[in-house]
């Protein structure tokens, strides 16, 4: 597809989105809620908006993880296998949404995401430092990386915080070590819903080579906040965002009706 899809401001203005979108993905997830709807409302086709936005998210998880690794806050060699699982499981999803419904998961996946703003609003102490381990090296990596890579893979809003809420709750990492790894595995899924989307070639490539390079510096400004500001961000980051993506799914789910109930109550 022609790169010129887009006027060059508008191709300006979407850098600066996914670079705002990277920053707050690093953090807290949900920056696929900024970078798609911006890519929709320049005009991109919804299937062509997808890819390139998979494209985009590819930039900012791995400006996060390349931070987060050269810190020394992750060690690849202790992920293999949780690496492994999450990108099998994406490629698994990837696979599968191309011929089934994802209809019920889009009712359902807003009470689910709620669900973990409120646990993180609830529980303040959440994540405030290690905890013991409750899965180990295997279960864990099925778990925490093969079924939601397949979730990211198969549908995706959310995911960066379901791998974050699942190293808190399962491998008691405290909350920045746990966001840290969450986006080693966010980049992993991203990259094998990825391939697919080149496979159908459906990706705009300028257009998302720009939003991922505005993602990586967004991300890398993102990530570095996370390890200077740590649990005190992250917890009110995660709420906020929660709370936005579920608003945002809920309306894209029930939009008509919400606007019949307005006009007949207002």
């Amino acid at each position: 597809m022609d790169w010129l899809i887009v006027a060059p401001w508008v191709l300006v203005v979407l850098f600066f989105v996914a670079l705002f979108a990277g920053f707050i993905d690093s953090i807290a997830g949900g920056g696929g809620l900024i970078s798609l709807p911006a890519l929709l409302a320049a005009g991109v086709p919804p299937a062509q908006a997808i890819a390139t936005n998979k494209l985009s998210s590819i930039g900012g998880s791995f400006s996060a993880s390349l931070y987060f690794v050269r810190r020394g806050v992750v060690d690849l060699n202790d992920q293999k296998l949780n690496i492994a699982c999450t990108f099998i499981g994406s490629v698994i999803g990837a696979i599968l949404i191309q011929h089934m419904r994802a209809d019920m998961l889009r009712q359902v996946l807003p009470l689910l995401i709620i669900c973990i703003g409120l646990y993180f609003l609830l529980t303040p102490r959440l994540g405030e430092s290690d905890r013991a381990r409750r899965l180990n090296a295997l279960p864990y990596a099925l778990v925490g990386g093969g079924c939601v890579g397949f979730y990211d893979g198969f549908f995706g809003p959310g995911a960066g915080s379901f791998y974050a809420l699942a190293f808190v709750t399962l491998c008691g990492f405290n909350l920045a070590k746990a966001t840290a790894h969450a986006k080693v595995l966010n980049f992993t899924s991203n990259l094998g819903g990825l391939i697919f989307f080149i496979l159908g070639g459906k990706v705009i490539w300028v257009l998302g080579f720009v939003m991922a390079a505005g993602q990586f510096i967004g991300a890398r400004l993102g990530a570095r906040m996370v390890l200077t500001k740590g649990q005190k961000m992250i917890r009110p980051m995660v709420v906020a965002v929660s709370v936005v993506m579920s608003c945002k799914l809920i309306y894209d789910n029930h939009g008509a009706e919400i606007h019949q109930w307005l006009s007949l109550h207002l």
